[in-house]
C-alpha cells in the first residue's frame, strides 16, 4: 500500500465492555505500540473509541487498514507479580484490535 491510497476503513468491532480480552504476547521487528509489560495478560473491555488509522504502519508513511481501539483495564498485581497496592488497583491501556484476542 502506498502512501496516497485510503486507508481501508476496519472491519466490524470484535470486542464489547465488560469482554474479558489477552493482549497477544507477540514481539515482532518494527515499530510497535502495545506495551512490553501488557503482553499475555488478561484484562477487561471498558471502552470502545472508534476506527483509527494503524500507528504501526503508519509509523513507515503506509496507510494500511484502520483498527478498532479499545481501553482495557487490567489488574496492577496482574501486570506486575510484586506490586504492593491495594488489589483493587487497576491500570488502563488503549490497545488497538490487532492485539487483543479473547481470553
Amino acid at each position: 500500500m502506498t502512501r496516497d491510497q485510503a486507508a481501508p476503513e476496519a472491519g466490524p468491532e470484535r470486542f464489547r465492555e465488560g469482554d474479558r480480552v489477552r493482549v497477544r504476547d507477540d514481539y515482532p521487528n518494527g515499530h510497535f505500540r502495545t506495551p512490553v509489560y501488557a503482553r499475555g495478560k488478561v484484562g477487561i473491555v471498558t471502552r470502545r473509541f472508534g476506527a483509527f488509522g494503524n500507528p504501526e504502519t503508519l509509523a513507515y508513511g503506509l496507510k494500511g487498514p484502520k483498527k478498532h481501539v479499545y481501553e482495557v483495564r487490567f489488574r496492577q498485581a496482574d501486570i506486575w507479580p510484586d506490586y504492593k497496592g491495594s488489589p483493587r488497583d487497576s491500570v488502563d491501556i488503549d490497545l488497538m484490535d490487532n492485539w487483543l484476542e479473547k481470553a
